[in-house]
């Protein structure tokens, strides 16, 4: 059970605000707390937007994290390439890579366990072998480490910014320019926790993009990472006022239809091999439902030809 007192500086603040600027606990945590009446004040439960008083005796007890049990699951899985040090895979659009809480079962961990024998341990039993991430409702490449040390160097590139990775997706509107470059710095978006957005202080974030081919009201796009911040390219996008088509979070709600989730894909990849150094390069094709809505934009623009 944790107990505070309101102090001074945080007296007529709401609740939930009052208790995030005085304990370690997130605001959202907080909040869910407080939604849920296990938060009390001098003996009676509030609302969140209670406004504390100085000397106001708080108390709540935070629920015991969930143990997650990860198991190997025979789900599909593309192999693009394995060997003694690493893999790649091609992540399907839908799946999320690795387990969380409420969410353990059908992430691609769950499959590279079962489908890759060994994995690196760096990042524990929740997130064996995984280097780096692509979004749930992003397909394409991902690098598997199945050892320590393989872990280490491929994580070196992705830090170092020597490894390769483009992207291909498709956008709102036509972008005038051929090429462009998006340098803007990257944090938590203050008004949503669940976004991140462009902003003073955000860590910097670098994407470059190149048009391939423009349709009515969209373009087809390459993008090439420099960095690796959170939700990067979905934000870029969405700063420069082409978000991409079918984002559930940055995106219009008007897009797309059938929308089967973001049109983004992680086409190419690219690494010094951790054992051989040798440099080394793959590359996948969009999912069959970004190739049929090219197919249908291209139809789109032939028809007002």
């Amino acid at each position: 059970m944790t107990k505070i007192i309101v102090k001074e500086e945080n007296n007529n603040l709401r609740l939930d605000k009052a208790l995030a600027n005085q304990t370690e606990y997130s605001r959202s945590l907080l909040t869910e707390l407080i939604k849920n009446d296990k938060v009390a004040i001098n003996g009676e439960t509030k609302k969140a937007k209670y406004k504390v008083k100085t000397g106001d005796r708080i108390e709540f007890e935070v629920p015991a994290p969930e143990v997650l049990d990860v198991v190997a699951e025979d789900l599909p899985l593309e192999i693009v390439y394995e060997d003694s040090d690493v893999a790649v895979v091609n992540k399907p659009q839908g799946m999320v890579v690795h387990p969380a809480a409420g969410h353990a079962s059908g992430t691609l961990v769950n499959a590279i366990m079962y489908h890759i024998k060994d994995l690196s341990t760096i990042n524990g039993v929740i997130r064996p072998g995984i280097v780096h991430r692509i979004d749930k409702d992003t397909s394409g490449l991902l690098m598997i480490a199945k050892n320590d040390k393989a872990h280490e160097s491929l994580a070196a590139q992705l830090k170092d910014k020597t490894n390769k990775r483009r992207y291909l997706a498709i956008v709102h509107g036509e972008i005038p320019n051929d090429k462009g470059t998006i340098e803007a710095p990257i944090g938590r978006n203050l008004k949503d926790r669940k976004k991140q957005a462009v902003v003073s202080g955000g860590k910097p974030a670098v994407t470059h993009f190149e048009v391939l081919e423009r349709f009515y009201g969209f373009t087809l796009v390459a993008l090439h990472l420099e960095t690796g911040r959170t939700h990067q390219i979905r934000v870029h996008m969405n700063y420069i006022g082409h978000p991409i088509a079918g984002d559930p979070l940055y995106g219009p709600n008007k897009t797309l239809t059938p929308n089967h989730g973001q049109f983004l894909h992680a086409e190419t990849l690219g690494f010094v091999h951790p054992t051989t150094e040798e440099l080394m390069e793959f590359q996948v094709d969009v999912p069959a439902i970004f190739a049929e809505q090219i197919q249908k934009l291209r139809g789109e623009v032939k028809e007002q030809e």
